[in-house]
């Protein structure tokens, strides 16, 4: 069977990928995330987990590499990662009752042939309406600082939330499992 490779540090990722309980490898890809000028959530989305899996291929010629990025988009803008308790505060302030869309771009590139399967999937979360108290007592427990939209969809955070739509719940934590399986099986790994 073809060795399959995460092009992640995520632990997230790394746990989804476990999931299908095929056998894979993770490498950190070094590469640089910032947006282009005028370049769309979408397209900035797709070309980073191209370039994620296309940044390890030379080192790893006989996998199929698995990129995937992921933002959060508010009213139209990127809201990022908040990385600490007052920026998660305001974050999710923003966030309430409101919708936030999380877009996940995911390559899977056969680096053997330079043949590439490229995707974005949106999945959407509404809020709940939420005061300083809620959010506060969510942050203390759960500290969702290295998450965009500052929550974790796979704990508490789910009790932020009036409901979610999209086609595939796991692209919210970031590797949209039911679309790279589809990707797997027209790669020949055949899954379950």
């Amino acid at each position: 069977m073809r060795r399959l490779l995460l092009a992640s540090s995520s632990p997230y990722r790394r746990e989804l990928l476990s999931r299908l309980r095929l056998p894979f490898d993770c490498c950190a890809p070094h590469i640089d995330e910032t947006a282009h000028p005028d370049e769309a959530p979408e397209q900035l989305v797709r070309r980073l987990s191209r370039e994620k899996a296309q940044a390890l291929s030379d080192s790893h010629p006989d996998h199929l590499i698995i990129g995937s990025d992921q933002v959060a988009v508010l009213g139209g803008r990127i809201i990022g990662k908040p990385y600490t308790f007052e920026r998660a505060k305001e974050q999710l302030l923003s966030c309430s009752g409101k919708r936030l869309d999380f877009l996940t771009g995911l390559t899977l590139l056969d680096s053997r042939n330079g043949t590439e399967q490229v995707d974005c999937l949106r999945f959407s979360v509404h809020f709940r309406e939420l005061d300083e108290g809620q959010i506060e007592r969510y942050l203390r427990t759960e500290q969702p600082f290295d998450c965009a939209g500052s929550f974790k969809a796979e704990g508490l955070g789910i009790s932020l939330f009036r409901t979610t739509e999209g086609e595939d719940a796991t692209s919210l934590i970031g590797l949209p499992l039911i679309r790279l399986v589809d990707m797997l099986n027209h790669a020949g790994i055949e899954v379950p």
